[in-house]
């Protein structure tokens, strides 16, 4: 197998554009979920009937990101074993109906309950949605598409700050939540639409299914040699067990250690920056809209970063990208302490959702793209599992802060000192993994091109 002996990359732009639109759908209704909760936050605060303190706010954030914690590692297994498409449609289906009973909750316990319950299916969308992008995308753009299709997350999120701002006096806390289950209408058009993994299928054996598959997305030309993992020495598939084990073996144990310490201190910055921003925001002087304002730019600033840094990433190199935004952000993050114009806040606060939401999606990516195919939503699961402890730790910390009584600055001090950690961890990542993906990801990436057998 050679690089140089090449054929044109056989999916269509639109069979590629129609998986990151399927995916980008599901990450759109999860960044809504996830968002919902600090764009009620201080509604919540206020809400009488349950007089919660700092710190119990703080573990409300918490319980949906236990949730995805678990979520992540066992749908992002389950899939390589059982199906991506079958576990994105099954996660979208958990979170939406959970959105339901939170809307309904009589008691902050029972809202809990369903952020956990929601929280599987969250967090199972990502690393299942990253494992189709990336195997449909050419290797010369699949930063870039997959900055596209997560994009989705960061509106999901802007989408919830907007619908608080325009409708939280009017329909309440519960009515902003319950919009959150209106993708259970879209499920039907979402499950006709996406289609099943051809490394997936090649894996089960079923190549029947593959070849329906690669005629219904018109690739041309099909081989499936070109799809399917490599087999072992022995001439077997990969097992579940063969896909946790190549996380730690030689330079890739190495860079595991990279990817899953980054994207902690990365999930920490996005999920206790979104959490606490309008909060933290209303202490420096804000009224609840302006506040709420912070939360859009934050979000909004970070759906058009992740496009721009993954065409960076693409075409300079996902490490030195990864160093340097999550240093912006961090600079971003820090300047928030400082009494500026709300103008120049609104800049850093921009920069702080960049550097954060922005710089983790593009580095999720690069997880999903640096494994074997056959364990590609196995090790972003397992990822993203281990970083949901950094997600969890977010708005506790928070709350911590909150419940100490001190400087609302201590917030942006610690939340910037994180991002800066991140960036140390990206640099322990080798440049190129111990394995190829397939033989499609070892293409001459500016070529567009995948090698042929």
């Amino acid at each position: 197998m050679s690089p140089s002996s090449t054929i044109a990359w056989p999916v269509p732009r639109s069979s590629t554009n129609r998986v990151i639109l399927c995916c980008f759908f599901a990450i759109l209704a999860e960044g809504y979920d996830v968002g919902v909760l600090g764009a009620i936050l201080p509604a919540l605060a206020e809400y009488e009937a349950w007089a919660l303190s700092p710190l119990e706010l703080g573990a409300l954030g918490s319980y949906a990101l236990v949730g995805m914690m678990i979520g992540a590692m066992v749908i992002g297994t389950l899939s390589d074993r059982f199906g991506r498409r079958t576990m994105l449609l099954a996660a979208v289906l958990l979170f939406s109906l959970a959105q339901v009973g939170a809307a309904l909750a009589p008691t902050p316990e029972v809202f809990g309950l369903f952020r956990l319950i929601g929280g599987l299916g969250m967090g199972g969308v990502i690393p299942v949605a990253a494992a189709l992008t990336i195997e449909y995308s050419p290797p010369a753009k699949r930063s870039f598409n997959y900055g596209l299709m997560y994009s989705g997350y960061s509106l999901g999120i802007l989408s919830a700050g907007l619908v608080a701002l325009v409708f939280l006096e009017l329909i309440g806390w519960r009515g902003v939540v319950a919009i959150g289950a209106l993708p259970l209408l879209l499920l039907p058009l979402l499950a006709k639409a996406t289609p099943e993994s051809l490394e997936s299928l090649l894996a089960r054996g079923r190549s029947n299914d593959a070849e329906r598959v690669a005629a219904a997305l018109r690739i041309d030309p099909y081989q499936e040699t070109d799809w399917r993992p490599i087999p072992k020495e022995d001439g077997k598939q990969y097992s579940t067990i063969d896909a946790v084990k190549v996380m730690f073996r030689g330079k890739t144990a190495l860079a595991t250690i990279g990817f899953w310490v980054s994207l902690f201190c990365g999930l920490l910055l996005v999920y206790g920056l979104n959490t606490w921003l309008p909060s933290l925001m209303r202490d420096a002087g804000y009224d609840l809209g302006s506040s709420l304002t912070f939360l859009i730019v934050f979000s909004l600033a970070s759906a058009i970063g992740g496009l721009v840094i993954g065409g960076i990433a693409d075409k300079w190199g996902k490490k030195i990208c990864l160093v340097t935004f999550y240093l912006i952000g961090a600079v971003g993050i820090l300047m928030l302490m400082f009494p500026n114009t709300i103008i120049i806040n609104y800049a850093f606060v921009a920069l702080a959702g960049v550097g954060s939401i922005s710089t983790s999606l593009v580095l999720t990516g690069w997880v999903a793209d640096y494994y074997p195919a056959y364990a590609r939503a196995t090790a972003t699961g397992w990822a993203l599992s281990f970083a949901r402890v950094g997600a969890i730790m977010g708005p506790l910390i928070g709350g911590w802060i909150a419940a100490a009584q001190v400087s609302f600055e201590w917030n942006f001090m610690i939340f910037a000192m994180i991002g800066a950690v991140a960036a140390l961890f990206i640099l322990l990542i080798p440049t190129r993994g111990g394995e190829q993906s397939t033989q499609h990801s070892t293409a001459n990436e500016s070529d567009q091109v995948m090698p042929a057998r």
